[in-house]
């Protein structure tokens, strides 16, 4: 068969051109993945009005204390860590809260802009990324990780997926279920989060919640007047009396208050004695910077305190010889 030539019909020819440099498509996928990270990495300033909840439930019950500190120290130093968010699945304009709850709390109180990095997540990754945030924490007590774990399987996660979560084995995410799943979340946000009550205790109370009537006379004390007045370890010390049948013995002292005064009159300070120990809150609005100056001379005002106390215990001990 004859070879066709350059002048065979249905044949061009073209002199041949530099071929044009096409960036390879996995380049092209990179460079695109890289600048979504650098995005997602970037920290911004996002209306805190713009933002709602998301996610699970993972406290149970903010201190009024540590929260006012935090919102002391936000207004003083700035927002130095930034909240994770996504952007709100169905409405345009909106973001929903992955981690940072505290802050974005104290931030809306403020009437402060909220710093954050805003990630494109799914439901799965959601949880994930919070379920991962509070391993890291190290102030989250036993069932307060009890009762997300539990919310996670009423949401349709598996075992493995929770443990995942949590950072933990199977064997401790069946522990944490079986608390987690016996009480509903209003018994236990009533609780609170009882930092100082550890895994048995909780499933003690669990094998006690088995009896209806030991659950219903614990459910009721939850509604006395004096119930608010204890501190969260108390409320569950409470809590349990009752469900053992022991009412007489269920209400622990409730934590005594002093006001203290300047010489002018003026409410500097509030001293409260609780099962704890002693402590001490100052305002930081009615006592014009004082506050700020007791935080910075603590160390020598205590130091002073405690050789004057011990002064007058030997005296007194002294004086009784």
């Amino acid at each position: 068969m004859a070879r066709k030539g350059i002048l065979t019909p249905g044949l061009t020819t073209k002199p041949d051109r530099p071929k044009t440099q096409m960036m390879p498509r996995g380049a092209v996928g990179a460079l695109q993945s890289s600048l979504s990270k650098l995005q997602e990495n970037a920290v911004q300033e996002i209306d805190a009005s713009l933002i709602d909840d998301a996610g699970v439930e993972d406290r149970l019950g903010i201190d009024d204390l540590a929260q006012d500190q935090l919102k002391q120290s936000l207004n003083t130093y700035g927002q130095q860590v930034p909240v994770l968010l996504r952007p709100h699945p169905t409405t345009h304009g909106r973001f929903e809260i992955v981690y940072g709850r505290r802050r974005l709390m104290a931030l809306r109180a403020l009437g402060l802009p909220v710093k954050a990095m805003v990630r494109q997540l799914d439901d799965h990754a959601l949880v994930m990324a919070q379920g991962q945030e509070n391993t890291a924490r190290q102030d989250l007590s036993f069932v307060e990780k009890a009762s997300f774990a539990a919310q996670l399987q009423d949401a349709g996660y598996d075992r493995q997926t929770i443990c995942d979560a949590l950072s933990i084995d199977l064997p401790m995410v069946s522990r944490m279920l079986k608390v987690g799943s016996a009480f509903d979340m209003d018994f236990l946000r009533s609780i609170g989060s009882a930092p100082g009550i550890g895994r048995e205790r909780w499933l003690a109370l669990v094998k006690l919640f088995e009896d209806t009537s030991a659950q219903a006379r614990a459910k009721a004390y939850t509604n006395d007047p004096d119930f608010t007045t204890l501190t969260s370890d108390q409320r569950f010390e409470a809590v349990y009396t009752h469900a053992q049948g022991l009412q007489e013995r269920a209400k622990p002292p409730a934590p005594s208050s002093q006001t203290l005064a300047g010489a002018d009159g003026t409410e500097l300070a509030e001293m409260k004695r609780t099962g704890k120990g002693l402590s001490l809150v100052i305002s930081s609005k009615a006592t014009d910077g004082f506050d700020q100056w007791m935080e910075q001379n603590a160390q020598t005002l205590i130091s002073e305190l405690h050789d004057r106390w011990q002064k007058d215990r030997s005296e007194d001990n002294e004086s009784r010889n």
